[in-house]
Formats: structure tokens, C-alpha cells, sequence
């Protein structure tokens, strides 16, 4: 009967919050933004990459003058400009219409700068002027070099091949690194979208004045169990609807949006760091879901636990605020203290368990910190929803819930 009842509870949660359009609005919401944002980035670098490379070919009259000597004549002469013979005749041109620009090039160019007088003709348009005499300069420079090959590598038109080992094996770096961390960030996405709905899900049959007449028919156990279930699959569901503009954005505008370049093929899934990433996700993810249920089982509104769910929702993002520290000395105090305080050891020993600083006993131990503090929580908010479950205006007082028989 209990089993029957678990999935009545969590078909009826999830179809009840898959069917409110404030859900799909708050779901969709993320992807939606991240798609314009990707759209409006496209479009800029495009306009951008076009800009660049017509101000840099642009044609219009100039004149130069060369007191450095790295400049090639054949060069400037190729760009339409000819050697000026009187600097203050030239400038002189420029204000009166004769001459589009006149580019002054100083002793030393690598510490003084190269002077560009010009007709101004907007914003935009007067980019084509200094495009043109960075240009004319690197040109020189290279065609001052008689070996191909050194101009190459003043390009940095070169590639390097790094081998790194790990423990007698050879390591993939980035590609071991991606895969584990990814927990991470589905870890952070769920209690930032899923934070305020894991507060409020006890809530709502309480606000309705029919939580005690549920309680007739059905035990507390299996009613809490049925709501955390079915965060579960409300929060995967969020958690495709979001991942999939990223997707999108890395597999089919990547240069646009100046994303590194990782080989999806190489990404080396070890089954250890993923199995621990997972476990401390799944782990994590309980622990503030039992958590910010318990919260709003206390709480008589809505309103009154999203009191709670804010501050319940920011302690994760601690570690992130001491990334550093994490990265350069794992084994500090504050490193130590983040990994093994309930709230923040999810997030930091993912992150530790991504970079590989995370020993299989650090692992083990935060593991089963979490599952069993869920469970205990877990126990805890059964208690209170059943005794705050005719409790509609004020708080549940915890002496009272638990100096109460079952």
C-alpha cells in the first residue's frame, strides 16, 4: 500500500509542477537568455571580424614619415601611402581635406607611439586609420626577415606538444579534469533553480488546509519521501532543458563564442573520479533537498521559507569564493574545513575530486557524511511535517515536535 502511495505522490508532484507554466517560465527562462546571449555574441564577432579586416585593407590617401627605418617603401606603397617630406605640411592636408591621413612613425616604436592625424569620419570608420599603420608596421617587420621560418614564429603560427605523467601513467589533463567537474556544475545549477521549489514543496498541501486529511490516509514517511522523489525528476528535467543551449553554443558556435577547443573524443572518463563525482552529487543534492524540506515543514507560508532557502542556497558557493586556495594548497585549514562542513563538502570535494586532490579516504568519508546526515535530516523533517502539518500560523516550535510521541 505504501509503495502504491509513493507513486501516486510523485506521478501527481511531478505532473502538478510540469503543468504550471511558472515552472516552465523559471525552467525555460535560463535556456532562453543563453540563446539570445549566444545569438547577440555571433552576431557581434561577426560584425567585428568583418570590421577588422576592411579597416585593415581599407584604401585611402596617406602620406608617412619614418624615423625608426623599419619601414619597407614597397610596403606602405602597397597600402596606397607615399613618404611625406614636410610632417607640418602633411598635418596641414589632413585639417584642410587634401590628404585622408598622414602616419608619423617615432625612433623606436616598441616605447614611443605611432602618431596617426586623420580625417575624422566617425566612430566606427576612424578604426580603418590605426588598423592600417599597425599593419604597414608588422608587415615591415616581417618582410625584414629573410628566413620564412622566423616569421613564422614571430606569428606564433606554431604548435607545442605536451606529455604530462601521473602516478607512472600518462595524464590527459584538461580531458581528465572536464568530465568530474561536471558534477559540479550540475550540482550548483539544481540548488540555484531548484532552491525555493525544495523549500516550498511541503508547503503547499499545508497552505491548502488539507495536509492533515492526507495524513488520514497515507503514512508521513512515504508523504515526504513521495515530494523529495519527485524533486528529483523535476530537477533532471531542468537540469536538459538547461544543458541543452550550451550544447548547442559549444558544438555549432564555438569560435563565435571563443570557447577552447576540447576534443569530446579524448575526454577520459576514469571510472573512480566519476563514480565519486556522482555519489558526492547525488549525496549533495540530498542534503539540501532534506534540508530545505525540513526548513519549510517548520515554516507556516511560503514566503517564510524562501527565508530560509536563500541562505541555504549561498553556503555552496563558499568553495568558489576560496577557488584558489583550493587549487594551490588542498591541504589547509580552510580547505579542510570546507570539505568536511556538510554544507559546503559537496561542492569542495567535487571540485577537489575533478583536480585530483581528493584521496579515496577524504572521498569516502564525505560520502557517507552526507547520506547519512540526509537520512537523519530526512527523519527529522518527517517528524515536523507531521507534527507542523496542522500548524498554520507560526513556526513549528522543535522542543515541542520532537517532546511529542509519534
Amino acid at each position: 500500500m505504501a509503495r502504491h502511495n509513493m507513486r501516486t505522490i510523485v506521478s501527481f508532484e511531478v505532473k502538478r509542477t510540469l503543468s504550471k507554466a511558472g515552472f516552465w517560465i523559471a525552467t525555460l527562462v535560463v535556456p532562453v537568455v543563453m540563446g539570445a546571449v549566444i545569438a547577440l555574441i555571433v552576431m557581434s564577432n561577426s560584425s567585428t571580424v568583418d570590421s577588422t579586416e576592411s579597416q585593415a585593407s581599407a584604401q585611402f590617401t596617406f602620406t608617412y614619415s619614418d624615423a625608426s627605418g623599419y619601414v619597407v617603401p614597397a610596403v606602405a606603397e602597397a597600402f596606397g601611402g607615399t613618404l611625406a617630406t614636410d610632417e607640418e605640411q602633411a598635418i596641414a592636408d589632413v585639417k584642410a581635406g587634401r590628404l585622408d591621413a598622414y602616419f608619423a612613425y617615432p625612433a623606436n616604436p616598441t616605447e614611443e607611439p605611432t602618431r596617426v592625424f586623420a580625417v575624422d569620419e566617425g566612430i566606427f570608420a576612424n578604426g580603418k586609420y590605426s588598423a592600417v599603420a599597425s599593419e604597414i608596421l608588422i608587415a615591415s617587420a616581417q618582410a625584414a626577415l629573410a628566413d620564412q621560418s622566423l616569421t613564422t614564429l614571430v606569428r606564433g603560427d606554431f604548435q607545442v606538444s605536451s606529455t604530462t605523467y601521473k602516478e607512472g601513467r600518462e595524464s590527459t589533463g584538461l580531458a581528465e579534469v572536464i568530465p568530474p567537474l561536471l558534477f559540479l556544475l550540475v550540482f550548483y545549477a539544481s540548488v540555484l533553480l531548484m532552491g525555493n521549489l525544495m523549500a516550498t514543496s511541503l508547503l503547499e498541501e499545508k497552505e491548502n488546509r488539507v495536509s492533515e486529511m492526507i495524513l488520514t490516509t497515507m503514512d508521513s514517511t512515504t508523504m515526504v519521501s513521495g515530494k523529495v522523489v519527485s524533486l528529483f525528476i523535476v530537477g533532471a528535467i531542468q537540469m536538459v532543458a538547461i544543458a541543452l543551449p550550451v550544447v548547442v553554443g559549444y558544438l555549432f558556435f564555438r569560435e563565435e563564442l571563443r570557447l577552447p577547443y576540447v576534443d569530446l573524443s579524448s575526454l577520459s572518463f576514469e571510472p573512480w573520479p566519476m563514480l565519486v563525482g556522482a555519489l558526492l552529487l547525488i549525496g549533495g543534492f540530498c542534503l539540501a533537498t532534506t534540508t530545505l524540506a525540513a526548513a519549510g515543514a517548520i515554516m507556516p507560508t511560503a514566503r517564510d521559507a524562501g527565508a530560509i532557502a536563500a541562505p541555504v542556497s549561498i553556503v555552496p558557493f563558499a568553495p568558489l569564493w576560496a577557488a584558489a586556495l583550493v587549487l594551490s594548497s588542498p591541504q589547509s585549514v580552510v580547505v579542510q574545513v570546507l570539505t568536511y562542513f556538510p554544507y559546503t563538502a559537496a561542492p569542495t570535494a567535487m571540485l577537489r575530486n575533478g583536480l585530483g586532490t581528493l584521496s579515496a579516504v577524504e572521498a569516502t568519508i564525505v560520502i557517507v557524511e552526507l547520506f547519512v546526515l540526509s537520512f537523519v535530516i530526512f527523519r527529522i523533517a518527517v517528524r515536523l511535517f507531521r507534527y507542523g502539518s496542522i500548524e498554520y500560523s507560526q513556526k513549528v516550535a522543535l522542543r515541542a515536535a520532537f517532546g511529542r510521541r509519534k
